[in-house]
């Protein structure tokens, strides 16, 4: 029985297997699905279908750079429970993943899966399914960003959130660069800023807080009745305060908030003599906007009973 393109699709959107070993499995099942599922099932290669529908909003968020600091990647890799954070497999996996993107610079997941991992002979794809085979989870690679240039790179709480930040500095090489760079990374952990500074709050955003603290005026009687000249002043007010709350320059530096994190960047700029910028960032939190796993362990507790 012959079999098309569209049938080796088919069969790797069923089991979640490769397409090599679909197209394997089609040519010596002669065509017939149902037999080449049960090939590869036989195989060990489809039990990472049936995982792929698990719930995975746990894992971990990671960042590394290179050796010089000139490269730098942030990722979030997911699996189905926080034991498999620790895991030396997974861990072991999650930095092959950071490592080939850093090495082939990937546009996206798709394509970095296409890739073949670093210090293996095989594509980032194929590894994936080999370890949710073997750690017995589902495991998603769900996003990453890459940064050349000076960067840093900084994880909190054993992977709960990573953080990359890429300066342009003509100091990255002084003593003491390293100790702010890493600051201004632990800042953005912390303080969890939106943008990076007010000129990038786009315009319909702050029209949004805008109709908000407005609205939040009007519903104050000791508010309501006032001019709109004087409800305007008060609104640019809030608006400067939620620059100073969601945009990072403008955010109280953590360690001594009587400065800003622009002011802690010209005193180590003059201080190191030399010029310091923060172009970008990005700060990933493990499980961040996913739907959690929701386990019954009673009911669980009780079929083991059974």
């Amino acid at each position: 029985m012959a079999f098309t393109a569209k049938d080796v699709m088919k069969l790797r959107e069923k089991t979640g297997c490769g397409m090599m070993d679909c197209k394997k499995a089609l040519t010596e099942a002669d065509g017939d699905m149902d037999k080449a599922i049960d090939l590869l099932r036989e195989q060990g290669l489809a039990k990472a279908a049936k995982k792929a529908s698990r719930i995975a909003a746990e894992g971990v968020a990671y960042a590394c750079t290179n050796e010089d600091g000139t490269k730098g990647v942030a990722l979030e890799v997911n699996a189905e429970t926080d034991f498999v954070a620790k895991n030396a497999e997974f861990q072991a996996f999650v930095k092959t993943v950071a490592d080939t993107i850093m090495a082939t610079n990937p546009a996206d997941v798709q394509d970095l899966l296409t890739k073949t991992a670093s210090g293996t002979s095989v594509t980032v794809a194929d590894l994936l399914q080999e370890k949710i085979q073997t750690i017995g989870e589902n495991i998603v690679i769900r996003r990453f960003k890459l940064c050349e240039g000076a960067v840093s790179a900084y994880i909190h709480a054993g992977g709960k959130i990573s953080v990359l930040v890429k300066f342009d500095t003509d100091v990255a090489a002084a003593d003491g660069f390293a100790a702010y760079a890493k600051d201004i990374a632990m800042q953005v952990a912390a303080a969890n800023p939106s943008y990076l500074k007010k000129e990038d709050v786009p315009a319909e955003v702050l029209d949004h807080e805008k109709e908000i603290m407005i609205a939040q005026m009007k519903q104050d009687p000791k508010m309501a009745n006032k001019p709109d000249q004087v409800i305007e002043k008060i609104v640019m007010g809030k608006v400067g305060k939620y620059y100073e709350e969601n945009c990072l320059i403008h955010q109280a530096f953590i360690k001594e908030n009587k400065i800003t994190v622009d002011q802690y960047t010209a005193q180590t700029a003059k201080a190191l003599g030399g010029k310091i910028t923060i172009c970008e960032f990005v700060r990933f939190e493990k499980g961040e906007g996913l739907e959690k796993r929701a386990d019954d362990f009673a009911a669980e507790v009780a079929s083991m009973v059974k």
